[in-house]
């Protein structure tokens, strides 16, 4: 009875992990550039003569689905869809170098271009500043261009380039505020052969069908591992019974 409670104990646990990231994706359906998450689980052996039969189920979030969203045109100069393996960096709320796909940029009242999660943009130099009062245009490339509304026949200027990266090949993981990072504080380099869409954003890739779907397996799994709980307690209330006849 013992060995079928810290199975089915480790299985709802893992179960209730894998329900925070089933609610995790759905909630973020219709966020700009979000990336469903994975669950990774592990089966895990106690070692021991009388506890190498338990066979406990260890589950994580550790990574992300990359596959592409839809992208969907909006025409507005400010918005980047990031194509390929493609990273946008921006810092991190603890001041870090981090990276999302995640591209409707906008402007601060102090001229500072951050994306819709309220995140600096990243360029050689650190966050990217641009004059106030100016026009501002991003190229394909990542270039920020500048023009006066002033001097409508100068061309536009570029003050400024959007670090974009590529993770192919690096480890990279998401932490729980949606943004990837690379371990122990690394960065990833730039990647000048990198494009972006502009007038365009990339949309969620979560498919609210198939999580719905999960969200109810998911749910069966849970009460089914509850059940076994039940059980043994049955079980060993039984042999209880019995060793006192």
């Amino acid at each position: 009875m013992d060995r079928l409670i810290y199975t089915a104990a480790s299985g709802m646990s893992a179960s209730m992990i894998q329900q925070r990231m089933i609610a995790s994706n759905l909630a973020n359906a219709q966020t700009i550039g979000f990336r469903a998450e994975i669950l990774e689980r592990t089966p895990v052996t106690l070692d021991g003569l009388s506890l190498d039969v338990r066979a406990l189920n260890r589950a994580e979030v550790r990574g992300a689905l990359m596959d592409e969203g839809s992208f969907t045109q909006t025409g507005r100069e400010l918005d980047i869809a990031l194509q390929g393996d493609t990273l946008l960096a921006v810092q991190a709320p603890d001041g870090g170098e981090a990276y999302t796909r995640r591209g409707d940029l906008s402007i601060t009242t102090t001229g500072v271009l951050q994306n819709g999660d309220g995140l600096p943009v990243i360029g050689e130099g650190g966050p990217i500043t641009v004059p106030l009062g100016s026009e501002v245009s991003i190229a394909p490339d990542g270039a920020v261009m500048v023009s006066d509304p002033q001097s409508p026949d100068q061309p536009p200027v570029e003050v400024a380039r959007i670090k974009l990266a590529n993770y192919q090949g690096s480890r990279i993981e998401k932490d729980l505020t949606g943004l990837f990072r690379v371990p122990d504080g690394g960065i990833l380099p730039a990647d000048e052969n990198a494009r972006v869409m502009t007038g365009a954003l990339e949309q969620s890739n979560v498919n609210p069908s198939e999580v719905l779907v999960q969200m109810v397996e998911a749910q069966r799994l849970f009460d089914i591992r509850s059940k076994l709980i039940s059980t043994a307690r049955e079980l060993d209330e039984g042999s209880a019974s019995l060793m006192r006849i």
